[in-house]
């Protein structure tokens, strides 16, 4: 047997504090006095600190992989910078067919419009199409847009939009999935070489931010094969969770296959990649006003702005009858509801699962959740219903007010993101990142949840002071909590004998840090059931 002490800093076990750790082939084998052992190797902590490593309960890994094989729009602060980016790279890249890119940020155009014109300045002669951060939007070119057969006499599709300029004809951005649907299915396929490498780097990237296990919340039957192939190909490097995607438009059909690609995913007989979860879309996003809201947005894209109150995308029972179904074949119940309309109609759903199926151990999720009105506050914990949120979100930077307060108003927009009101109603809070939308780096979140400030200090108190969390809940809530999102509460998520030795060591004590320094705090490496996959020394993930 191997054994490895971990002594000489702060270990916070999850339930409290020691001063060593003994690790046996991959597992924690006993703390504090009991740890001691002549023959182990010893791992000295200079002063850090080490802890249960990082969950995220909510996120696209393989997207975010993607993001890097693409333009480099990410980090641009202008329309101007996206169209520079995008040139360079068709320059670079004379041979692709398409040019495919994310994530660009949705606030550089007014009221988030980007015309299609803007990329034809940079590419006229081939298909660009870039993903906005939200994963809800795509902006294209003309060449892209007459590809996919869109013109000015082409209806909005259900579930989507397709804006217009003044003189009727198409923009070029394309709103929710049954618009964006028009244009993926005419764009060739991704090498699947190419996609099994995405996970590689969606993996590198999670383990150099302390991170162990993401929930995949969105995985159609292409996604479950690339996933499966690299289990087959031991090349996953961290703990996946799939999320079978439910569209409303195909759910009958879907339904039926839906045990079958679990099956073919656990299959692979890799103990790092599940696919027990079904994930469901109630709304879109308040940017874009298909946010699901009990009250109307006060102002903004639409001509009937005065009376829009978003998009659902399972009308009437469709979606407790959908969840149902789901909840028979085993399958966890996963649900995107960002409005107060769609958290209350996904509760609503969930309350159906319970009456109509039983009691059983279902942990049903409500992803997001920006927005709860007060009397569906306390359903959350009633229901057993886990609120995976994105702390990160929390804070007014310019996403927030360039976009979100304008259609909210003010005294809505500050009941958003009600973290601590969620967590002392009983409910079992568990964080996430929905990176590649947003940072994955949970310290970032972290660093929101108990500040509710931005990166500026922005405001000083914080918007909305009575949501901050307290650093140890916030820890809490992406670990144990994300575990026990996970099912997994008695094999990773806190430290003790028994539990896959799944850690993170730090630089510093995150709990004795300041809030706007919790950023900076470093990751010196981090552990997979004893194994560093990653050692700040040489800067990459460990092979």
């Amino acid at each position: 047997m191997s054994s490895t002490l971990f002594t000489g800093g702060t270990i916070w076990t999850g339930d409290g504090d020691t001063d060593a750790l003994l690790v046996t082939d991959g597992v924690v084998t006993a703390t504090g006095r009991a740890a001691q052992r002549d023959d182990a190797q010893v791992v000295d902590l200079d002063g850090g600190f080490l802890m249960p490593s990082f969950g995220d309960g909510h996120a696209h890994p393989l997207y975010g992989g993607l993001e890097a094989v693409g333009p480099a729009v990410r980090a641009c602060g202008s329309v101007d910078e996206i169209v520079t980016a995008v040139r360079r790279y068709a320059d670079a890249h004379p041979d692709d067919e398409w040019i495919v890119g994310a994530s660009y940020d949705g606030s550089l155009a007014p009221n988030g419009l980007f015309d299609a014109r803007w990329l034809d300045a940079a590419v006229p002669d081939r298909p660009v199409v870039l993903r906005a951060w939200d994963y809800h939007t795509l902006w294209c070119n003309s060449a892209a847009l007459q590809r996919a057969g869109i013109t000015a006499d082409t209806p909005d599709p259900p579930l989507g939009e397709i804006p217009h300029r003044e003189d009727g004809s198409v923009l070029g951005t394309l709103r929710e999935w049954g618009a964006t649907d028009l244009m993926m299915r005419v764009m060739p396929a991704r090498d699947e070489q190419v996609r099994i490498a995405a996970l590689g780097t969606a993996a590198d990237y999670y383990a150099a931010r302390g991170v162990t296990w993401v929930q995949d919340a969105w995985v159609e039957p292409a996604d479950v094969e690339t996933y499966a192939a690299a289990a087959r190909q031991d090349a996953l490097r961290m703990r996946f969770n799939l999320a079978l995607y439910a569209d409303p438009r195909h759910f009958d059909e879907q339904v039926t296959q839906f045990a079958e690609q679990r099956r073919l995913a656990e299959a692979a007989g890799n103990e790092l990649l599940t696919a027990h979860t079904v994930k469901f879309f109630a709304d879109g996003v308040v940017e874009n006003e298909t946010g699901a809201l009990l009250a109307p947005y006060c102002s903004g894209l639409h001509s009937h702005s005065g009376d829009n109150r978003g998009m659902r995308n399972w009308e009437g029972d469709a979606l407790a009858e959908a969840a149902c179904r789901v909840d028979e074949l085993g399958l966890q119940i996963h649900i995107h509801a960002i409005g107060d309309a769609a958290v209350r109609q996904a509760l609503d759903a969930i309350d159906e699962v319970v009456r109509r199926n039983g009691p059983r151990d279902r942990r049903p999720v409500i992803a997001h959740a920006q927005l709860v009105d007060d009397t569906d506050i306390d359903r959350f914990a009633r229901l057993g219903v886990i609120p995976n949120m994105q702390p990160l979100w929390a804070q007014l930077d310019s996403l927030m007010t360039v976009l979100t307060i304008p259609r909210l108003g003010q005294e809505r927009a500050d009941r958003q993101y009600r973290i601590a009101t969620l967590q002392r109603s009983g409910a079992a809070l568990s964080f996430g990142s929905d990176w590649p939308v947003s940072s994955g780096a949970p310290l970032d979140g972290i660093a929101v949840a108990v500040s509710r400030r931005t990166a500026d200090g922005e405001p000083e108190g914080g918007w909305t002071p009575q949501e901050i969390l307290p650093v140890e809940q916030a820890l809490s809530a992406y670990t144990a909590a994300v575990a026990a999102q996970a099912f997994a509460e008695n094999r990773w998520g806190r430290m003790y004998p028994g539990a896959a030795a799944d850690l993170v060591w730090l630089d510093r004590d995150p709990r004795r840090t300041a809030p706007l320094e919790l950023p900076h705090v470093g990751v010196r490496a981090t552990y997979l059931q004893g194994e560093p996959v990653y050692e700040a020394d040489n800067g990459r993930a460990a092979s």
